[in-house]
């Protein structure tokens, strides 16, 4: 059988448009940019992946605890984690198209270029020399790899030392000296690179002025930081233990784009881990594996996901990988993993006069806590779950190579719709009594769907498409005298395998099957 055709970032969207997962905001009005509104099929996919990171989080460590911080914080609160002063983008204009553009992506796009001329030669010797290829070896022997390899690692150190030095000259040199043009003008016009800071602000109330400024939170850690003390003398915690959070962010981002994976509203999924100062490379290391671990239950090979070390460190952080994902658009972040020394603690102590301190009761010590830290965007895990889900495939068992299925291997606990319920005769009264009777009585366990829209192929393509792992048919057998009366065809989306089950035993039989505790003991 030929191997699944992955869609491609075009189908992708509009897939998730016309089987009701994410819609564009406004779209009424022509569309609100980089702002997307989850359909009925998206909102259920999303909080399950959701659900699938809290209860692995918290429910899961007795050391780990939640917490739904507001969306408003004090001012003060950004002037000490440095978001007021330092949390800027750089930014520059094309004097020809009048568009604008972020100077480190421009750069990082073109290191992706060299990467994937690099890609394109390992390619072409994996097929030229079949298994007896040695990738490991090639990279190190062959003149044009290697010749790609350095010029990436040449840009990448540049671009680092200028965003840490926070040279925006240096910048718009490096736009000329490697002669990045415009995407839309295809010109290199560029005006000078300055900071963007990236924060939403408003204001307070009927107050005017600089008084009365809020900010819409940026990042959702710091209403973690803030409530330190309130979550470990409430809780009874001690060090090492975890604050996790599920909330929204908002960054005014110069660029927004590729769909929803980079929008100015978006939703993280934070955990703050607390320790002991000296201990933080021992959990930096731990967390790596068990968050990479967590990614691969889900389903998600090993060839679409690696760590990224940081090449430009955050000024908290002493240490900081990404996972990367390998998207329809290439490798990008999906989760940050930060050691962020006590930078936040100390800063908020300084600023507020409050002291952030744990007593540690065996040493007999007052001590700020280092923090290690693991966020990942929600919305960029629904899209790379669902990037990798989606293909084009034959059906199974067909041999007609035009017989080809449109299919969303999701595992079926993460699933939007669990089970579907649809008869084989919808003009027949006591078949359609007897699907809505089990629909009625399955959608107390499960999220589930009843059709009976059209020909009962047409509703398995439909339901393949969405990703529902099983389809329950009642036939005329169901109802008719016979061995199988009181029995009905459970369909599985991935075999095609068609199981005569008893109506009785249907929650039995598919919930084992459904069951996040699998999910999660695999992710464990």
């Amino acid at each position: 059988m030929p191997a699944p055709i992955f869609a491609d970032f075009k189908k992708l969207t509009a897939h998730a448009k016309d089987n009701g997962f994410v819609f564009q905001s406004s779209e009424i009005y022509d569309g609100l940019s980089a702002a997307y509104d989850y359909g009925p099929l998206g909102v259920l996919l999303k909080n399950n992946l959701k659900e699938y990171w809290w209860r692995s989080m918290v429910q899961l460590h007795d050391n780990i605890v939640g917490l739904d911080a507001s969306i408003f914080m004090h001012p003060k609160t950004w002037k000490a984690s440095g978001h007021v002063d330092a949390f800027n983008d750089p930014l520059v204009d094309n004097k020809i198209s009048k568009k604008r553009y972020r100077a480190d992506v421009l750069i990082e796009d073109h290191i992706d270029k060299v990467e994937g001329k690099l890609n394109k030669e390992i390619a072409k010797a994996k097929k030229r020399f079949g298994d007896a290829f040695d990738e490991t070896e090639y990279r190190a022997t062959n003149g044009n790899v290697k010749r790609y390899q350095g010029e990436m690692d040449d840009v990448a150190k540049r671009l680092a030392t200028a965003m840490t030095d926070e040279n925006m000259e240096e910048l718009r040199q490096m736009l000329v000296d490697l002669k990045i043009n415009d995407p839309e003008s295809g010109k290199a016009d560029w005006t000078d690179v300055r900071q963007f800071n990236l924060m939403f602000s408003t204001q307070l109330g009927n107050i005017a002025g600089e008084e009365g400024k809020l900010y819409l939170r940026p990042e959702t850690a710091q209403g973690i930081f803030v409530n330190f003390l309130n979550v470990q003398k409430s809780t009874r915690q001690k060090i090492p233990f975890g604050i996790a959070q599920i909330g929204k962010a908002f960054r005014n981002e110069i660029v927004a784009r590729q769909f929803i994976f980079r929008m100015r509203e978006f939703e993280q999924m934070e955990m703050q881990f607390f320790i002991q100062p000296g201990t933080q490379m021992e959990w930096y290391n731990k967390w790596k594996e068990t968050r990479m671990k967590w990614h691969r239950a889900l389903g998600h090979p090993a060839e679409k996901l690696r760590f990224h070390d940081h090449d430009n460190l955050a000024h908290y952080a002493d240490a900081a990988v990404d996972i990367q994902f390998d998207f329809p658009f290439g490798f990008k972040e999906l989760e940050g993993i930060h050691s962020r020394t006590d930078f936040d603690l100390t800063a908020h102590m300084e600023l507020s006069g409050k002291k952030l301190q744990y007593f540690d009761s065996e040493t007999k010590e007052n001590y700020v806590p280092y923090v290690l830290e693991t966020s990942i965007g929600a919305d960029r895990l629904f899209l790379a779950t669902m990037s990798h889900a989606l293909r084009t495939e034959m059906v199974p068992g067909q041999d007609d190579e035009n017989n080809v299925r449109d299919v969303m291997k999701l595992h079926p606990a993460i699933a939007p719709i669990k089970v579907a319920i649809m008869p084989l005769k919808r003009n027949k009264p006591e078949i359609v009594e007897v699907a809505k009777g089990i629909f009625d009585e399955l959608r107390f366990k499960f999220d589930c769907q009843y059709d009976d829209t059209g020909a009962i192929g047409k509703l398995y393509r439909r339901q393949d498409a969405v990703g529902t792992p099983f389809c329950v048919t009642v036939d005329f057998d169901t109802i008719e005298e016979g061995e199988n009366k009181g029995t009905v065809t459970v369909r599985d989306r991935d075999t095609l395998a068609q199981t005569r089950v008893r109506i009785e035993d249907l929650v039995g039989f598919i919930g084992p099957k459904v069951d996040m505790a699998v999910l999660l003991a695999a992710g464990e």
